[in-house]
């Protein structure tokens, strides 16, 4: 299988990459601005680009079978609309795609709240973005996770869009494995809007 990852040479990318390959067959395509800084290794493909740049990913979108959104930032929501309009005419129907937990104000505020949507703007890209791939045809989903700590890959509880998250930390470990559930089975959470958290209540 094909996998393609945007922001590969991000902190998230970087993981991603390395547990894909020591953990699964998969091919990797590893696409990033500055992924020129990245060691070629077998069964990976570096590409440099910028998913902002229509020309770019549609190049990067050829021939895969998943794509695994790491991108953040302020642009966030250009890069979902690019990927919402290029991947169904690439034929490539398998997205999942980084958000963030509190978008929609679902963090208790007695746990807390400072990164809820109404008390830190930072969070509408995420919230944008989100919107347009919910809005999208795609086999998509949604990851939520919290801030990224160090910790246990069995350390993580799962809630659905409308529930109120369970933490506001997430473990790297856990975020890995669960993503890799997700490369390897298209119809797990399919078209769902999942957040991933340690169990802090």
């Amino acid at each position: 299988m094909n996998v393609l990852i945007l922001g590969a040479t991000g902190t998230l990318g970087t993981a991603l990459t390395k547990k894909l390959m020591t953990t699964t067959k998969e091919h990797l395509t590893l696409f990033a601005r500055h992924a020129d800084r990245l060691k070629p290794q077998a069964r990976t493909r570096i590409m440099v680009g910028n998913a902002l740049e229509r020309n770019d990913l549609r190049r990067a979108l050829k021939g895969q079978d998943v794509v695994f959104c790491a991108i953040s930032g302020k642009h966030l929501p250009q890069v979902a609309n690019n990927l919402v309009e290029l991947m169904p005419e690439e034929k490539v129907d398998r997205l999942i795609f980084m958000g963030a937990v509190g978008i929609y104000n679902e963090i208790p505020d007695e746990m807390d709240g400072k990164d809820n949507l109404v008390n830190n703007q930072a969070q509408l890209p995420n919230r944008k973005a989100v919107d347009i791939i919910e809005s999208s045809n795609l086999n998509y989903t949604i990851i939520r996770p919290g801030f990224l700590r160090a910790g246990k890959e069995d350390d993580f509880v799962l809630t659905i869009k409308g529930e109120k998250a369970r933490g506001y930390i997430a473990t790297v470990p856990s975020l890995l494995k669960f993503a890799t559930h997700l490369i390897s089975n298209d119809k797990m959470y399919s078209r769902r809007n999942i957040s991933i958290t340690r169990d802090l209540i």
